[in-house]
């Protein structure tokens, strides 16, 4: 089997989050996926089968599949774009959140995801304590989005994941595909942002796309502008350059290959 890693949402090796993309000829059993996704220890492995014009394309964390990845996705076109796909602009995806596509701009690539605005909700006791400060508000839509006042506050979060872990229980969440966003103006961009998923086996997400399904209506109602650049703050950090378009948002970014090998299945 066909595989890959690369770097996204960074133009610098060991930058950006790092994806595995399996290229298949026909699926395998999901347990198979879930076993190599586990092997393979990054936050999301992206699994694709070619269909027509479509590529089938699925998303598994160490421990279970999710709905929606933005830098999978990502990183599935980078590969696609340089090995199979050479002479197109755009590809499409059909996944478990419908059709998405990833189209060439320049030097960048762009997701077209679904926009997920989010709604007030309470500020739950496990946010409070496992980042020990209290949010200016929280909000959900999929994910969970905490306002900070400041980056340095975003900046210096040290959760305390088990604590973390119990929002899905005060909340009354039915599944573990959710995140945490923590999210503050930025200093020298628009926004900025963390995620954590421990639920879903993630403790923190170096660089989020699905995350800015929610970020980029957010921060382009509050600054009043529909283009933002913004930044991840992991320790591996990244850029991302978005446009809020109503019911889709589009998430551009870089990417940079770090492994190209077979996997022995």
């Amino acid at each position: 089997m066909e595989y890959h890693v690369i770097d996204v949402f960074t133009d610098k090796l060991f930058g950006g989050n790092p994806a595995g993309v399996c290229l298949l000829g026909e699926w395998l059993p999901d347990s198979a996926l879930q076993n190599i996704a586990a092997e393979n220890n990054l936050s999301e492995t992206a699994f694709l089968v070619k269909q027509d014009a479509f590529y089938d394309l699925r998303w598994f964390t160490p421990t279970i599949e999710v709905d929606l990845c933005g830098h999978a996705t990502l990183a599935s076109a980078f590969v696609l774009f340089e090995e199979a796909e050479k002479t197109a602009n755009e590809l499409r995806f059909k996944t478990l959140s419908g059709v998405m596509t990833v189209n060439k701009g320049n030097d960048l690539l762009y997701l077209d995801f679904p926009s997920r605005p989010v709604a007030v909700c309470p500020t739950y006791q496990a946010i409070e304590k496992s980042f020990n400060l209290s949010p200016t508000a929280v909000y959900k839509a999929v994910d969970f989005l905490a306002l900070l006042d400041s980056e340095e506050k975003l900046r210096n979060i040290n959760p305390d994941f088990a604590i973390l872990k119990e929002i899905k229980a005060e909340a009354g969440v039915d599944n573990d595909s959710f995140g945490i966003i923590v999210t503050a103006k930025g200093n020298d961009c628009d926004f900025v942002s963390r995620f954590f998923a421990p639920n879903a086996g993630i403790d923190e997400d170096p660089v989020t796309g699905r995350a800015h399904c929610s970020l980029i209506p957010f921060w382009s109602e509050k600054l009043g502008k529909t283009k933002l650049t913004a930044r991840q703050l992991s320790k591996r950090g990244g850029v991302l350059y978005c446009e809020n378009s109503g019911e889709r948002v589009k998430i551009g970014g870089k990417a940079v290959r770090f492994l190209k090998g077979n996997i022995c299945v």
